[in-house]
């Protein structure tokens, strides 16, 4: 029987177990905060691919995308594409981010394998059993597995299209707003200008409230103006406080109720752009079939390297190797465009939007001062009688 004699030093924490027997006493020290280091070591070491796999991941989100343009399709389709695909394999963020799985169950192979050949040289005892089993369950698993995979990747791209075609939605309504504004004439400028820059404003906010780790203040400051800004950046909801503003102002215009009702409508288009961005970045692909897909895949290759014993021996690590790297490849792409606003280029569809609305007001007044000019030069050309000039 031991006594635990608690000691009154606070920054050491130990024990003294002190057994009370007949042969001599003796103090065994045991010290807790060795062992918690040992147990961190071995987390951190045992976190470390994981937590670089995930860096790597990451880093690859959170990259800029860039629209493509006629040189880009060119290299897309190019013959020397499988080479090119090849050799970039290691710079690649889905393989890379593949590396902490794909190496955990190929050293289970070669684990499973090396038991197996230990017990066949008589290495270990006799009564060990050897890992085989028959591949008739894996021939008729191997459907479902094909169909999780394919129904996974298909509802993670039908939401990368939704959220596309949410984009394309609202660019077209952003310059559709911005073009019935650019035709008034004779209004309020300030409030006119203002009312563009809120326009402009708008994609911008959104962008930046769908993707993490965006600077909304940064990507604005050249846009608005300063006290406009510190309004929305107060705000709990950006793109909507924008949007309050575009109200705002489309009021304060002296517009006929026609006009100005056809104005207020053209916004309805972003109050629907809003609600589909959050309904895609706030709800998933259901939880339960994410599950069940990379449960079913950690358990086929558990159990691969047993199954294939008969057929290949040795040659289990490396089928079990291209098995998930090829496997676990298509599941992980389906989880990386399941979140469809990291995978497309808004920054530069919200520059696009910028410098097409810019283009549209400069292009307006260019038109407009040249149809002015035009018409006072064509009434000099006829006398006030109406007969022209000798």
């Amino acid at each position: 029987m031991y006594q635990i004699k608690p000691t009154t030093t606070t920054t050491t924490f130990f024990s003294h177990f002190t057994p009370k027997c007949n042969q001599p006493s003796f103090n065994l020290l045991i010290h807790p905060n060795s062992t918690l280091k040992i147990r961190i070591i071995a987390s951190s070491f045992h976190r470390s691919i994981p937590d670089w796999a995930d860096a790597v991941k990451e880093r690859g989100v959170q990259k800029k995308r860039s629209l493509y343009t006629h040189v880009d399709w060119r290299n897309h389709r190019s013959s020397l594409r499988h080479l090119r695909h090849v050799l970039s394999s290691l710079s690649s963020r889905v393989i890379l981010s593949l590396v902490p799985p794909v190496l955990f169950f190929t050293a289970f192979a070669a684990a499973i394998a090396a038991y197996n050949s230990a017990l066949l040289l008589h290495l270990l005892p006799d009564f060990l059993p050897l890992l085989r089993a028959s591949s008739l369950p894996y021939q008729l698993t191997a459907p479902a597995l094909a169909l999780l995979l394919v129904f996974r990747t298909e509802a993670s791209y039908a939401r990368f299209v939704d959220g596309k075609k949410a984009w394309t939605k609202l660019i077209a309504a952003t310059h559709d707003l911005a073009s019935h504004v650019i035709a008034l004439r004779d209004f309020d400028i300030p409030v006119k200008n203002a009312l563009l820059q809120y326009i402009i404003a708008f994609p911008i906010a959104l962008k930046c409230h769908l993707l993490y780790g965006s600077d909304a203040r940064r990507d604005l400051q050249h846009v608005l103006e300063v006290d406009d800004l510190a309004v929305i950046m107060n705000s709990n909801h950006r793109p909507r406080c924008v949007i309050e503003f575009m109200s705002h102002s489309i009021r304060q215009l002296k517009l006929e109720d026609s006009r100005r009702n056809l104005l207020e409508s053209k916004i309805s288009c972003f109050h629907e752009g809003i609600g589909i961005c959050e309904q895609l970045m706030g709800i998933p692909i259901p939880l339960s079939y994410t599950r069940l897909t990379s449960r079913f895949l950690v358990l086929w290759h558990l159990t691969l390297p047993i199954i294939l014993w008969d057929d290949c021996h040795w040659i289990v690590v490396p089928a079990t190797f291209i098995s998930a790297a090829s496997l676990f490849c298509i599941e992980e792409v389906g989880v990386l465009i399941e979140e469809p606003f990291p995978m497309l280029a808004l920054d530069e569809l919200c520059q696009k939007a910028q410098k097409d609305i810019q283009e549209a007001i400069a292009t307006e007044n260019l038109i407009h001062a040249h149809l002015v000019a035009k018409q006072k030069s064509h009434s000099k050309e006829h006398s006030p009688n109406g007969w022209p000039t000798s």
